[in-house]
């Protein structure tokens, strides 16, 4: 299948995605902020740069994208039609450092929270999530 798009399209496109204060995440730290948690952003010092570091609570929330971090089931984790080998190699790799970072957060004692972007949409979501997660105990991670 050709790509719809020229490579200099394509490029242009893909140079936009941004890493951090994506709109999902500005959300949460919203979120986040109203209900009375302080955090700190993007630390870099901890395995998978997490998103949304509480120290006092030792957690941590990733917001992954649906696309790039594969969500099961969800609309928006789709696979290209063109370069498919390449993209199914960038995907794995996608998972297998994740999972790698959460495995290495959990040994070092930190609790991880993900949330996906599609999970973002609806601030109330968010925030029952956010409850689950500190005033339950409820790891949501996968």
């Amino acid at each position: 299948m050709v790509d719809r798009l020229s490579r200099e399209q394509r490029s242009d496109n893909m140079s936009r995605i941004r890493n951090r204060d994506t709109r999902p995440e500005i959300r949460v730290r919203k979120i986040l902020h109203r209900l009375g948690y302080r955090f700190r952003l993007n630390a870099r010092e901890l395995p998978g740069t997490p998103d949304i570091v509480l120290p006092k609570h030792r957690s941590v929330v990733f917001i992954h994208g649906c696309f790039w971090h594969r969500h099961a089931g969800c609309k928006y984790a789709y696979m290209p039609k063109t370069r498919i080998d390449f993209w199914s190699a960038k995907f794995t790799a996608n998972l297998k450092r994740d999972a790698k970072a959460v495995e290495r957060l959990r040994s070092d004692g930190w609790r991880i929270l993900i949330l996906w972007e599609c999970e973002t949409k609806d601030d109330k979501q968010i925030e029952e999530a956010i409850h689950r997660f500190f005033r339950e105990g409820e790891e949501i991670a996968t």
